[in-house]
């Protein structure tokens, strides 16, 4: 396994690094435009209700409680490098159907939900991949800074992207065309991939080889066997199936209840996750200062009650209520995401990488589905303002999962091998 020079030296001198975070950085930019033009389809073009938004939201995270699982498990037997580069090319190919039909005038809701679950399916493939084959490149001393940098642009790309997404909508004249930016970002990053010159040697084999649902089983006893990981685990997955709820209801919200057209909503979604760049900013030093172990819930339990601002937006003004609540709770979002990604890359055993990212990563993100039908069909049953209300509060108070337990009590949170040893691991390979 190739690592950089034990001296330290700054990432901005890596060069694999810096290809692996500069075409991630161009494809989460086409995502987050991808994220705004897929609901503006259904509602602008196809004229979905609510529910039907709420079930193409489902469409695109359901993938993660089908294939995450059985994902970990082909990442810690493959090359990941070689995995991460298929996986951009089949979602290029599958986006791609979209501004096609479009131009032979066969676009319909069956389409979007298909594309919507096979990019999904690609995209959980990949981050667990990708979050496994960045303790290949960098020390474990250089992966707070590492996810900090990647986190900056993650937050980056959540403010250009629905701006850039609305301005695409009003230049070419239908949300449809502007998903073919996102077809374009993954072939630049399937080409920084291509670039990279570190190896991915595969991994060892030895011993008798496990099925899949052993392998899957290792996975889930590590996460749930560790006192840190498994309490991380249960704040994460509630604020996502509430987060998800918030956003499948709130771009519907923002077009029909105050009339805001593509480019404010645009704008509006992007102001809001500035946020995120400020957090990602921010964690590093932050956790030099009060320390590792409150930044899992200090930017969460402080921040993240600002979006119950949103619920009270009205027309005009109001959306300043939306991009302000937004912008802190993204803050926090991003301040707890890179404080535990950062940890759970730290402490894991190496062959266990792709099973434990792959663990967390189902049980985060396959909370999502349940929150998009969630808010479907709240929103058509109590209405848009009650359910936002509802999901702000809901994901606030996850954070609890973390604040009344021992890690409130502790300052940092100790990463060397001996306390790692605490949880249950499997048997050397």
């Amino acid at each position: 396994m190739t690592r950089t020079p034990a001296k330290r030296r700054s990432l901005w001198r890596h060069r694999d690094f810096l290809l692996l975070w500069g075409g991630q950085t161009v494809s989460d930019v086409g995502s987050a435009v991808t994220v705004l033009a897929l609901p503006l389809i259904a509602v602008s073009v196809l004229g979905a209700s609510t529910f039907e938004v709420g079930v193409l939201s489902a469409s695109g995270t359901v993938a993660y409680l089908l294939v995450a699982l059985p994902a970990g498990a082909l990442v810690d037997r493959t090359v990941k490098h070689r995995l991460m580069i298929w996986s951009n090319a089949g979602r290029a190919v599958v986006l791609a159907g979209v501004p096609f039909a479009a131009i032979l005038g066969h676009l319909s809701m069956p389409q979007l939900y298909v594309t919507a679950l096979i990019a999904g399916i690609l995209t959980a493939v990949f981050e667990i991949a990708y979050q496994s084959y960045l303790p290949i490149l960098l020390r474990r001393d250089q992966l707070v800074e590492g996810n900090g940098k990647i986190g900056i642009t993650n937050s980056l790309s959540d403010v250009v992207g629905p701006s850039l997404a609305g301005g695409l909508v009003s230049l070419l004249g239908s949300a449809a065309y502007a998903v073919t930016a996102d077809c374009v970002s993954f072939v630049v990053s399937i080409v920084s991939l291509v670039l990279i010159r570190a190896p991915d040697p595969p991994p060892r084999a030895g011993g008798p080889r496990k099925t899949i649902g052993k392998q899957i089983a290792e996975g889930f006893r590590y996460v749930a066997g560790h006192s840190v990981l498994r309490r991380v685990a249960a704040c994460a997955t509630v604020s996502s199936l509430f987060n998800m709820t918030l956003t499948t209801v709130l771009v519907v919200f923002l077009a029909r209840t105050l009339h805001a057209h593509a480019e404010t909503i645009g704008l509006v979604l992007g102001l809001g996750s500035a946020g995120g760049v400020a957090g990602a900013f921010a964690v590093g030093p932050l956790s030099q200062l009060i320390g590792s172990a409150r930044m899992f819930w200090a930017g969460k339990l402080f921040l993240g009650g600002f979006a119950l601002l949103i619920p009270f937006a009205g027309p005009r003004w109001g959306m300043v209520l939306v991009s302000a609540g937004l912008c802190a709770t993204t803050a926090g979002v991003v301040m707890f995401n890179v404080s535990q990604v950062s940890y759970r890359q730290a402490v894991c055993p190496p062959e266990l990488l792709g099973r434990m990212n792959a663990t967390m990563r189902w049980a985060i993100r396959g909370a999502k589905p349940i929150g998009g039908l969630l808010g479907g069909v709240l929103g058509d049953w109590i209405g848009l303002r009650e359910t936002l209300f509802m999901a702000a509060l809901g994901s606030w108070l996850a954070v609890l999962f973390i604040v009344l337990s021992p890690i409130r009590r502790l300052r940092d949170i100790p990463v060397h091998e001996a306390y790692a040893k605490k949880a249950p691991q499997p048997a050397a390979p």
